[in-house]
């Protein structure tokens, strides 16, 4: 397949070639289409070298190789390398299977949202009918702006893909968020952007849960976790991405949520659980990757509670366990019923607590994980899980939340295979 890789102003333009030579390994041919500011920091002609096609930096030229269009209608031995006649960004964009923008800077971020085609680039985005992935790099304060943020909602609504800026030392001198994905990471979110039309979730309704919920005390306090969201997020984006028709059920969280055909906000366990009993019904897949708060407060106040001496004792109670009810209300491993997935968030036996968990609510696989990790669980951009079922048992190793979601639901296809089979073998 044809991938158009943008490359924008950043330090990170460098990473672009190792992006390009690894998109090459899976196969894809790859066109450059680099911004002036991209110019000043990797010449063209390295990655004119790499492609073996011009590499696009203006789009003022007279002419196109309208052989890329040609490639995608099998026509290529006919149609002749032309250099007149065409609109370049037009028939780019006919042509190209993904537009991935590795770097893409603050400033592309914000055109693409906002409209504006300045240079190939933006032109290309708009024209484009090709699925867009995106690798924010930029400043840790730049990517936490408003304004940014906000660009970074707007895409996400509209279906654009993104591969989650790196931590570490970034080329002003800070260390936080914002550096570039490393190279590996950006190649496998494209590969699995441009994976196969058949997966078995196809057309089928997928219903997510992510974040936490918080169980107000008063209208200011309330008792939450630090679940970010991210891993269901993840989920969610990768169900759609093969095809699925996907409700995210999402908690309060700071991240703007993925793209998906419907988004229920929700606060607390009781939102979710109303939310997430209506949104089953007539679900194949349900996936609860919320870390849903057990217990809420009795009777939360009206008003602020004022500080006083001496302690302040609070009565809880318990949540309804959506799960659980969830597993109650079909009938287990049955043909219509959805195939049912739960997480297990331990810090201690984590195994043989998630399979006790498992059993104990009727769930087909449960996700493992430690969040007693640092690099992995709540609030941060990788996991290391198991995924538990019947009779097996799959250790997914630490790497960014995309992939682990893909690994996921890997084995729910593969239930799905199981259970398309089993008629068949009766």
């Amino acid at each position: 397949m044809l991938i158009a890789l943008g490359v924008t102003g950043g330090i990170g333009a460098y990473k672009a070639v190792e992006v390009c030579r690894g998109l090459q390994k899976h196969g894809h041919d790859v066109v450059a289409v680099m911004t002036r500011s991209a110019a000043r920091f990797v010449g063209p002609v390295t990655f004119e070298a790499i492609t073996r096609r011009p590499v696009i930096t203006s789009q003022w030229k007279p002419g196109i190789n309208t052989r890329l269009r040609a490639e995608r209608s099998d026509e290529a031995s006919t149609e002749p390398w032309r250099s007149r006649g065409d609109i370049e960004h037009i028939a780019i964009a006919d042509g190209i299977a993904l537009l991935l923008v590795a770097p893409c800077t603050a400033n592309v971020i914000g055109k693409f949202a906002n409209g504006i085609a300045d240079d190939f680039l933006t032109s290309l985005y708009l024209a484009t009918r090709a699925p867009v992935l995106l690798a924010p790099a930029m400043n840790s304060n730049m990517l936490a702006h408003e304004a940014v943020q906000r660009n970074l909602q707007v895409l996400a609504a509209r279906g654009v893909g993104f591969v989650e800026p790196g931590e570490g030392y970034l080329a002003c001198g800070w260390i936080g968020k914002g550096r570039l994905a490393e190279p590996p990471e950006i190649v496998s979110a494209a590969v699995r952007a441009l994976a196969p039309a058949d997966s078995l979730l196809r057309g089928r309704r997928v219903l997510v849960t992510a974040g936490p919920t918080y169980e107000d005390i008063d209208p200011v306090r309330y008792i939450g976790n630090r679940s970010s969201g991210r891993m269901g997020f993840a989920l969610a984006a990768e169900a759609r991405r093969r095809g699925a028709r996907v409700t995210l059920v999402a908690g309060p969280t700071r991240l703007a949520p993925p793209a998906a055909d419907e988004i229920v906000r929700v606060r607390s366990a009781a939102e979710m659980h109303a939310a997430v009993l209506g949104g089953a019904e007539g679900a194949d897949v349900v996936i609860m990757a919320a870390a849903v708060a057990d217990y809420t407060p009795a009777d939360p106040a009206s008003h602020k509670v004022s500080k006083q001496d001496g302690p302040l004792t609070l009565t809880l109670e318990r949540t309804p366990d959506i799960l659980a009810e969830l597993g109650r209300a079909r009938p287990r491993r049955a043909s219509g019923s959805p195939i049912l997935v739960g997480f297990a968030a331990e810090t201690a036996d984590v195994i043989p607590r998630a399979r006790e968990k498992r059993t104990r609510k009727g769930l087909d696989l449960i996700v493992a994980n430690d969040v007693s990790r640092a690099d992995a669980g709540f609030d941060v951009g990788t996991n290391v899980v198991t995924v538990i079922g019947d009779e097996r048992q799959r250790e997914v190793p630490l790497q960014s939340k995309e992939r682990v979601a893909a690994a996921i639901l890997d084995e729910v296809e593969d239930l799905l295979r199981a259970r398309a089979a089993a008629p068949a073998r009766a």
